[in-house]
């Protein structure tokens, strides 16, 4: 296949540069790792956006060792991203034959949570499966029609009900997918974070009607963070995480952002795996990630 490999180690590139490029460049030279050495090291990792924690964590093994000298600094970071993705846990996404599968989708708007949505429904559809969509997000004026037309585009069905209480909105469409023997329903839902509270509020109310009708079909609480936001995805992280009990996250926007290294500070900070990545604008641009695809990508 042209293959994937190849189109994310493009997707990667910038992020590549920031994150590998100009630590291994800037260090690999050197004879030792002197203090000033790390310190350089350790402002290039935060300004790549691998976060300051990780980033400080990192320097600090390489501080008063002997073993790594800076010409293998690019093997010691390939070693620990790599480590790091794994403690995170699996980057499949949960899925169960001849079941309901149901995954609850979070994000902040504009994040690409519905262009997800779409893309997913129409990558399960290719798969054969039986896709309903769930219009949670009732109250922004755009979002329903948004969704509608991505449902059509994906050849999904959807439940939609404008203005109406989100949480009855997914509670008809778990009805439906119960009664009518649905592979997959995605619920959509609303991201206003200007208002923690409410958003909350509503969120909980839509995870109790799953937690009642359907708790054994809930396979996945998605996070949908635009890898350009950086830093910022993982403050936006923490609200949500606070609120769903999120199991993994889908980058979308990778393609073109040089922020990528969120996939490894969001592993870290949050203990959450990376499980879809969108790597273009096309129906199909969205993959499934793969911790080793990405760190053999990035090196």
């Amino acid at each position: 296949m042209f293959n994937f490999f190849d189109k994310l180690k493009t997707t990667v590139s910038k992020t590549a540069q920031a994150l590998v490029g100009n630590v291994v460049n800037t260090i690999s030279d050197e004879e030792e790792f002197s203090d000033f050495v790390l310190d350089d090291m350790e402002d290039l990792l935060i300004s790549a956006d691998l976060g300051v924690n990780y980033a400080s964590e990192l320097v600090e093994k390489l501080r008063g060792q002997n073993k790594i000298k800076p010409s293998q600094v690019k093997e010691f970071m390939q070693k620990e991203f790599l480590k790091t993705l794994a403690d995170a846990g699996s980057s499949k996404l949960n899925y169960k034959e001849n079941e309901l599968n149901l995954y609850f989708i979070t994000g902040v708007n504009g994040a690409g949570k519905t262009t997800l949505i779409g893309k997913l429904a129409y990558k399960f559809k290719q798969e054969g499966k039986k896709v309903l969509i769930a219009a949670g997000d009732t109250f922004r004026a755009a979002a329903e029609e948004q969704v509608d037309i991505w449902s059509k585009r994906s050849g999904a069905d959807i439940v939609r009900r404008d203005k109406a209480d989100p949480a009855s909105v997914v509670y008809e469409a778990i009805q439906k997918g119960i009664n009518e023997r649905y592979d997959v329903i995605l619920v959509d839902t609303a991201g206003r974070l200007q208002n923690k509270f409410n958003l909350m509020e509503e969120l909980s109310k839509i995870k109790n009607v799953i937690d009642k009708n359907a708790p054994e079909a809930l396979r996945e609480s998605i996070l949908v963070i635009d890898a350009n936001t950086g830093q910022n995805g993982l403050q936006q992280a923490q609200v949500f995480k606070e609120c769903v009990n999120l199991t993994s996250v889908a980058l979308t926007k990778l393609d073109g952002s040089a922020k990528g290294a969120i996939v490894l500070a969001i592993a870290k900070d949050l203990g959450l795996p990376v499980k879809l990545v969108g790597v273009g604008e096309k129906m199909e641009d969205l993959k499934d990630f793969d911790s080793q695809e990405f760190i053999n990508a990035l090196f």
